[in-house]
């Protein structure tokens, strides 16, 4: 294996999966950072030591090692239990490889199933949300120039009409094949190009922040839970804002309807930052990521929506456009982060996380 920055093995360092290197007699040689994360050990403490030192193997694993070793196959398992040093039982899939190098004999690589169904369910909503944009994006461009024509129209006649009540009628389709016309620009607006630059997430927190106590001076309050010491990141500030703005601003609208049904307390969101290491952002593997979460108190997210709260055009209140969380998702994955929420009536928490690079 050739040296890369430093040591021989320094090139697993970049992958997401947990990766342990393992000589003829079952002897540590290496931890990446994800085993190392996974496995809760250091591979400065633990290389070297038995393998049985640091986990408990079950016969299966342990006679699939041994038949790598001897035979020269490779092994994959699923749902294997392995049980570690301080009793805590991983449920993993794995599979061993035979290396040819002086350093090891095998190749382990383990995945957490709970980690291998996010990563399936994080690349499964971004194809879905790729479909979505074409599809938007095709019935947008079918729908302006019909749009234009009628609003054209109605106002040639409008032109020709001498009853001021009429003229009323015109007015309404023009007003509202303009409001159509607002609704097809934000549809496309995603495809703006980003305009990265360093940004101090802070920064546009206390915007968003000054923002909504501005719009619900009454019924929230929001505070701050931050951490000072996170370095600024690279990304788009007004997108950024964006999101953050959107997922907010949802919240104070269901508090405020919330309020408006009986509840006389004012309801509270906490913007909440803090570093997350060692995270996994759609098959990447960070040291560092910043995590970013926006909580509320209010009655929760409805479950006959929650599946599809991202998608186009699914609102949870009337007259609402569905597209706040839509266009946060979207902007949200173009920084190569991830959205994620939990919901249930009094907690409400849109988790947010950007790699750090």
């Amino acid at each position: 294996m050739p040296e890369i920055q430093g040591h021989p093995f320094a090139g697993l360092d970049l992958l997401s999966s947990a990766v342990v290197l393992l000589d003829a007699s079952l002897a540590i040689r290496y931890l990446n950072p994800a085993a190392e994360n996974l496995l809760a050990i250091s591979n400065k403490v633990f290389a070297g030591c038995p393998l049985e030192n640091v986990m408990e193997c079950p016969p299966k694993l342990l006679a699939a090692l041994d038949s790598v070793l001897n035979q020269g196959w490779g092994y994959t398992g699923q749902k294997i239990g392995l049980r570690l040093v301080g009793g805590e039982v991983l449920q993993l899939n794995c599979t061993v490889n035979p290396v040819d190098s002086p350093e090891a004999s095998l190749l382990v690589e383990l995945w957490p199933i709970d980690q291998q169904l996010r990563a399936t369910r994080e690349e499964r909503l971004v194809e879905q949300q790729h479909a979505n944009r074409e599809l938007i994006r095709n019935l947008v461009h079918e729908i302006k120039n019909p749009l234009g024509g009628i609003r054209g129209a109605a106002q040639l006649l409008e032109r020709e009409l001498n009853n001021p009540g009429l003229r009323e009628y015109t007015q309404v389709i023009i007003k509202e094949a303009d409001r159509l016309q607002d609704l097809m620009r934000r549809l496309l607006s995603p495809h703006r190009p980003m305009q990265p630059g360093p940004v101090n997430i802070h920064e546009i927190l206390e915007r968003v922040r000054s923002l909504l106590t501005a719009e619900f001076p009454t019924i929230l309050s929001v505070c701050r839970d931050y951490d000072t010491s996170l370095p600024e990141l690279v990304g788009d500030r007004e997108q950024l804002i964006q999101v953050f703005l959107n997922i907010a601003r949802n919240a104070a609208q269901a508090i405020r309807r919330q309020a408006d049904g009986s509840v006389a307390a004012p309801g509270q969101i906490t913007l909440r930052t803090r570093a997350a290491r060692q995270v996994t952002l759609f098959k990447r593997r960070y040291r560092l990521a910043l995590e970013v979460q926006v909580v509320d108190d209010g009655p929760g997210i409805s479950e006959d929506i929650r599946e599809r709260m991202f998608y186009p055009l699914v609102s949870g209140r009337e007259g609402g456009s569905g597209l706040g969380l839509t266009l946060a998702q979207s902007f949200v994955q173009q920084h190569q982060g991830t959205i994620d929420c939990e919901s249930k009536p009094g907690h409400t928490c849109f988790t947010i996380r950007l790699p750090l690079v």
